[in-house]
């Protein structure tokens, strides 16, 4: 199955029709943080597909419009603390929001944070593994695991629970983003063991085999 996976920069050719003769063929649209609403909203109304998406660390859980206010994007899923089975593929998704501390703004946690609400996941996926054979096939972040496709600088250094996370679980694809991409020869994609970190940021076509 194909997902188009999307997070930080939104761009102008994905927020347009013509991308339904671009991406009409993927099964699923995942957000990797820091996206407004309306940009996904638009993909899921143009595409119909499902969504599932976390916050990122630059993303209000509030948005305003002529409605009011309102925390989730409409037609989406927040994988936020959640693990959740597509009905319409049977994919197994985990997710978690934000990024490490560094200013105290929207969706910022420490490591112990993360250690915690990573470590809440485990019966869920557990159950996973009893009924489906597998614990996890996706998990959808913002930040990446710690010393894999991060930074150096405190902002986008990586979440060393996530590499407990990974080792453990075994997901098939672990999609972030956060770390921006300026360069085409930066990697986006690193292999750890028979999991695919991929940095999402802008936007990723990615296949995953269920």
């Amino acid at each position: 199955m194909k997902i188009l996976a999307v997070s930080d920069h939104e761009l102008p050719n994905l927020y347009q029709p013509g991308i339904r003769q671009r991406f009409g063929n993927v099964d699923m649209i995942i957000g990797c943080g820091d996206m407004g609403f309306y940009y996904l909203e638009y993909l899921v109304s143009t595409l119909d597909r499902p969504l599932y998406y976390v916050h990122g660390n630059h993303t209000q859980d509030v948005e305003f419009s002529d409605s009011g206010p309102r925390t989730e994007v409409l037609g989406g899923v927040n994988m936020h603390g959640r693990v959740k089975r597509d009905g319409a593929t049977g994919l197994l998704l985990a997710g978690m929001q934000g990024s490490l501390y560094y200013n105290g703004g929207p969706n910022q946690y420490h490591q112990g944070d993360y250690r915690w609400m990573v470590y809440r996941l485990a019966p869920r996926l557990l159950w996973n593994k009893l009924r489906y054979g597998r614990y996890l096939d996706v998990f959808v972040a913002h930040a990446p695991p710690w010393k894999i496709n991060d930074a150096e600088d405190l902002p986008h250094r990586g979440v060393r629970a996530y590499n407990w996370l990974i080792r453990t679980f075994r997901p098939a694809v672990f999609l972030h983003g956060h770390v921006h991409i300026y360069r085409q020869d930066t990697p986006r994609i690193t292999q750890v063991g028979g999991t695919r970190v991929i940095n999402t940021c802008g936007y990723q076509v990615v296949e995953v085999d269920v």
